[in-house]
């Protein structure tokens, strides 16, 4: 029944784990709504010519209904209602929710092109190239304006927003090619802002990334990639290291653990951070963004409030770098926790 819906509705093949997910919910939603339009439409008709009017001056009778029939009348729709939410949460959960073993891949908008990139180096302008069968995690932004990465195939679709990062996850069940469009109207060209995903088997995968790696350094003007901004010779990690140490990061922040002006690095990718305000806050792709963007929106409990905006000085290529280097500094050993980092006194002159 699903797969004759989804001709009926001339959608695309399906793609990825996350399409049979949503074209489920999809059919069952549609099936249960005809179903019971059909039967409020065939009652409205029986009742049409049943209780119609036989005679000009006839008086409508006056019908009581008893409880039970009014509670059926409003806990049926109610309880499909509440199905569809409770089928819809879970699969929201799950598309939010990637796999630990997931492939990283930085999604980049601009006007009017998407722009990917790995952490281990290569990176790509309309084109992304990911193993079949395996999960893969899209961390998106935009450099200008609101852009949307949508993928027909896969029934994936996510906003991408300046100064933030986004994030879903897709498996792609078959080798081929899937049209990327965008989504959000982002100006003159917006039709024309088109890319693919290149499903290819996990061997074809790693022997492309291999290839990729051992091509040389660009020069000025011989790469696409290099004039907007991504570097595809060397890891982004250490890309990383490279902006934190041109913007004078680790004027504030250390990668060995040792307390500073601000929170060390070291180990701080997914730990829970004490707010100034109250409460805990993960520090994930998400809060490491936001914190370079707007670094007073949430403070951490213990530390002074000093640390300048970066909105507008980093690039989205600069900022998923440092991300991905804030990533790598996972410590040999645990560390302790952020609450315990003694607070940073200025020396008295």
């Amino acid at each position: 029944m699903s797969e004759l819906l989804r001709r009926i509705l001339f959608l695309p093949e399906r793609g990825s784990t996350l399409a049979s997910r949503v074209d489920g919910i999809h059919s069952f939603i549609i099936i249960t709504t005809f179903i019971v339009g059909a039967g409020i439409g065939l009652t409205g008709f029986v009742f049409l010519v049943r209780y119609r009017r036989r005679q000009a001056h006839a008086l409508t009778p006056d019908i009581q209904a008893p409880p039970w029939l009014e509670g059926l009348y409003i806990g049926v729709p109610l309880s499909f209602f509440l199905l569809w939410g409770a089928l819809g949460y879970r699969d929201y959960v799950w598309a939010r929710t990637p796999p630990p073993d997931a492939l990283d891949v930085y999604v980049t908008g601009k006007q009017w092109m998407w722009k990917f990139a790995y952490p281990d180096g290569p990176g790509e302008v309309g084109v992304l190239h990911v193993p079949a069968g395996r999960p893969v995690r899209v961390l998106i932004t935009s450099r200008d304006v609101i852009h949307s990465f949508y993928v027909p195939a896969f029934r994936l679709k996510m906003d991408a927003l300046p100064g933030r990062y986004t994030e879903i996850w897709f498996e792609a069940v078959r080798p081929g090619r899937y049209p990327v469009l965008c989504a959000e109207y982002c100006g003159l060209d917006h039709s024309r802002m088109r890319a693919e995903v290149v499903a290819l088997e996990p061997g074809e995968f790693e022997a492309w990334r291999a290839r990729r790696k051992a091509l040389p350094t660009p020069g000025p003007g011989e790469a696409p990639e290099v004039a907007l901004g991504v570097d595809t010779s060397e890891p982004l990690a250490q890309q990383g290291r490279i902006v934190a140490t041109r913007m004078g990061c680790f004027q504030c922040h250390t990668v060995d653990g040792t307390p500073h002006i601000g929170p060390t690095w070291l180990g701080l990718y997914l730990r829970e951070e004490p707010l100034a305000s109250g409460g805990h806050i993960r520090a994930d792709v998400a809060y490491l963004t936001e914190s370079m963007m707007d670094p007073q929106a949430k403070l951490v409990a213990g530390f002074e409030p000093v640390m300048p905006s970066f909105q507008g000085r980093l690039s989205a290529a600069d900022v998923a770098s440092l991300v991905e280097y804030i990533q790598s500094l996972r410590p040999e050993r645990p560390v302790p926790p952020a609450a315990q980092e003694p607070r940073y006194e200025p020396r008295a002159r």
